[in-house]
Parts: structure tokens; C-alpha cells; sequence
């Protein structure tokens, strides 16, 4: 008997179990919010900028109805690149339309302006923890996920960033060039620090939550040269 065999089995299992209530819950969350979502598809379909692009739901509506063309293109990728013979293209190509379909939509949504875009003064919150609690649970939310599909995806595809201390700094760095840019433009939303604190958070968290497949992606470069040494 095959070892491996009885062992790929429950693994196998518990790989469609989870798959099963991610799917179950992304159909739950799609029902719940239908409703705000519909709202927005007249103006989105017709190609409006106008309650389309400039609105939180029709933004999100046109990342769900986009995900299809992300998976295309994820497909063409790996297939060009199990065509060229290079490794884990899979995981390559995923890591790298992820990367590009999950944080353009926050940070769309985070650089849309307020009330008084260039008339009102530029407001700066540099003292921590202070506007936690004026964020709510929905905002804070929010917060996190903006930079999390960069902390979930970027190790998987780049093993330099295969590190939780530098998925860390690349949230809090990326998060730093948005509030400067918020600041810059006037856009009349506050440039706190407590964001660049939560964005960081939630790409360490969603880089740990990948932490099974990065990690891989980091000792694949060592595993070689020990190779290459050994064999001289």
C-alpha cells in the first residue's frame, strides 16, 4: 500500500470542504448585499461615471462582475507559462491578477473625494489610536482589507517578500503614499496615521493567512542552491 495515497485522500477532502463554504459564503454575502449592489447596475451598465464609478457600491458591483475576466486572464497566464516549462505557473499567475484585481478596487475607493474636495483644508491625524474609535467596526473593516489582497498575494509571487516583517513595512509604506496622496490632492478626507496602521494590520494578516504557500516560495530559492552546491 501507497502511504501517500491514504494520506492525499483526507486532504484532498478537506481541500473541497473549504472550497464548498467559500463558495457558500460568497453566495451568502452576494445575497445580502444584492440589494444595494442593483442599485447601481443601471448606471454601471449603462457606462455612467456618475452613481457608477463614484460610489462604493458600483464599484464593488463592477470588481464582482470584472472577477470572471481576472480568472481568464489568470488562466492565459499559466497556461503561457506551462507552455514555456516554468514552475508553479498556477500559483504565479493567481498571485499576480490577485494582486492587481484585489487592491485596485480599495484603493479606488479610498482616494474618492469627500464632501469639499480642494476648497476644504487639509486635515492630518498623527496622534495613534485616536480616530479608532470614530472609524467603527465598518470602517475599521474597511481598513483592513484595502491592502490585503497585496499582503495575501505578494509572497506567493515574490520571495524577497516572503517575510511578515516585510509584508508589514509594504502595507505601511504603500498606506503612507496614499494618506500623503489624499493630503496632496485635497480630497477632503483625513490623512490619519491610525489608517496606516490598520492597512498594515490587514496585509500582515492576510499574508499570514497564505503563510502555507509563501513560505514555499521562500525556501525554493535556497532548496536550489543547497542543490547546485551539493552537486559541485
Amino acid at each position: 500500500m501507497n502511504p501517500n495515497a491514504s494520506l492525499s485522500a483526507p486532504r484532498r477532502t478537506r481541500r473541497i470542504v473549504f472550497l464548498g463554504l467559500a463558495v457558500l459564503g460568497l453566495a451568502s454575502a452576494l445575497f445580502v448585499v444584492r440589494g444595494p449592489l442593483m442599485m447601481s447596475a443601471p448606471r454601471c451598465m449603462a457606462g455612467r461615471w456618475h452613481g457608477c464609478f463614484d460610489t462604493f457600491n458600483g464599484v464593488v458591483l463592477m470588481t464582482l462582475v470584472a472577477l470572471p475576466l481576472a480568472v481568464l486572464v489568470a488562466w492565459a497566464l499559466a497556461r503561457r507559462r506551462r507552455a514555456a516549462g516554468a514552475t508553479s505557473a498556477w500559483r504565479r499567475s493567481l498571485a499576480e491578477v490577485g494582486m492587481v484585481h484585489g487592491t485596485v478596487p480599495f484603493l479606488w475607493l479610498t482616494m474618492m473625494p469627500g464632501a469639499a474636495p480642494g476648497t476644504a483644508p487639509a486635515r492630518v491625524s498623527l496622534v495613534p489610536l485616536r480616530d479608532l474609535v470614530t472609524m467603527g467596526p465598518l470602517g475599521i473593516v474597511g481598513n483592513l482589507l484595502v491592502f490585503a489582497a497585496l499582503g495575501f498575494f505578494a509572497p506567493m509571487r515574490f520571495a524577497a517578500l516572503a517575510s511578515v516583517p516585510r509584508i508589514l513595512a509594504l502595507g505601511a509604506g504603500c498606506s503612507v503614499l496614499v494618506e500623503t496622496a489624499q493630503y496632496v490632492l485635497r480630497l477632503d478626507r483625513v490623512s490619519s496615521v491610525d489608517d496606516v496602521l490598520v492597512n498594515a494590520v490587514g496585509a500582515v494578516l492576510a499574508a499570514l493567512a497564505s503563510r502555507r504557500w509563501w513560505r514555499t516560495t521562500a525556501q525554493a530559492p535556497s532548496d536550489h542552491t543547497s542543490a547546485i552546491c551539493s552537486a559541485a
